[in-house]
């Protein structure tokens, strides 16, 4: 397996760029997730390493070797499509094979392979039947090992499980993790899934309008997002964003806001102007204490924990508490923050402030 290297990748068709100099590593053996809304342009970056579409101008690497203008035939990558892409008219073993058979490989030594590939998935009993009537969970299967018999240095995946229904997925998911850590392959996923994407990924590429908003792995990217793209993208519910009129000066750790001050991360530059207050909904306290207030606007029920809905003079936000906490709909509540909690953005640019929380973020575009 392979380290793959995307140094300034751009791609345009006409006068539209579906890919805007991008730049990343993908470490040997690493699940790598390609991350955004439908059209931001995850796939193609995707089908560029494949070797599928040809880069306007960059730069990429696998395994050392400038790879940008050779054709998918050169690359050693196995590429596995979202609607399956199987042979209707061969069964199961020769899908499997195919690969290898127009290789010129040898019968006894591709009956091998397909048998250690079968062992592997788990579809040793359906090697004989056609694709033609299997569940798509074990035509994903098929997929999957039509690319691994092959040991190719890298493996891409444009949206594997995007075809199944969401219980199947998840357990997709968990399979296909579990059979990366087997065989610790270097792994490029594409997903609009952000879920999916915290779930499987050692690292993740988050993608909007065609650059790279944020490179990271699945905690710093939660934890500490770039952007305000990337902090309303990941999460479930999604971040709350209070929006306010304030100056922020270097070193200090404390901002005004609707008349109360509150403490944040250390900051390290000077801002003002149209300024936002970050929080995820399970760092929201009620307290009687809280500076902040808000009308209760409606709650959600969810087992353990309940998310309510709240309305305050700086905009609406969601907060996740215990679901045994008594809160009436109607009634006015206190809100109070942890400090290492907070992520401060500047509205214009939707950039995050510097400071001591978001240390260390690799952010692009």
């Amino acid at each position: 397996m392979a380290e793959i290297v995307i140094k300034n990748l751009r791609k345009t068709f006409g006068d539209f760029t579906a890919v805007r100099d991008s730049s990343f590593t993908i470490k040997d053996g690493e699940f790598f997730m390609l991350l955004g809304p439908s059209g931001c342009g995850k796939t193609t970056t995707l089908r560029m390493i494949a070797g599928l579409e040809l880069p306007t101008s960059g730069e990429i690497y696998l395994d050392g070797e400038e790879i940008s203008q050779q054709p998918p035939s050169k690359r050693d990558i196995a590429f596995v499509f979202q609607m399956f892409a199987l042979y209707p008219h061969m069964n199961v073993r020769r899908n499997i094979s195919y690969p290898l058979v127009s290789q010129g490989m040898a019968k006894a030594d591709v009956k091998a392979k397909v048998a250690e590939v079968a062992n592997i998935l788990g579809i040793n009993d359906i090697l004989d039947r056609p694709v033609g009537g299997l569940s798509g969970g074990d035509r994903q299967r098929v997929a999957l090992g039509r690319a691994i018999v092959r040991d190719p240095k890298a493996f891409m995946m444009d949206e594997p499980l995007g075809a199944l229904d969401a219980e199947f997925r998840e357990h997709m998911a968990e399979e296909l993790r579990a059979l990366h850590d087997r065989m610790n392959a270097t792994t490029v996923y594409v997903t609009h899934d952000q879920l999916e994407a915290m779930q499987m990924g050692d690292k993740i590429v988050v993608m909007n309008n065609a650059v790279v908003e944020q490179f990271g792995t699945p905690q710093e990217i939660y934890d500490k997002p770039a952007t305000m793209f990337v902090a309303d993208f990941i999460g479930s519910p999604s971040m709350n964003f209070l929006h306010f009129d304030g100056q922020i000066q270097k070193d200090s750790a404390r901002v005004a806001m609707n008349g109360a001050t509150y403490a944040v991360p250390k900051q390290h530059t000077d801002a003002g102007g149209k300024l936002v207050f970050g929080v995820r909904p399970e760092h929201v306290r009620l307290s009687d204490s809280g500076g902040l207030r808000a009308g209760v606007l409606a709650t959600e029920y969810l087992g353990t924990t309940q998310i309510i809905t709240l309305d305050s003079g700086n905009g609406e936000l969601k907060a996740r508490v215990d679901a045994d906490q008594p809160v009436k709909v109607g009634e006015s509540v206190g809100l109070d923050f942890k400090p290492e909690t907070i992520t401060l953005f500047d509205a214009e640019s939707g950039a995050a402030l510097p400071s001591a929380l978001n240390e260390g973020v690799v952010a692009h575009g």
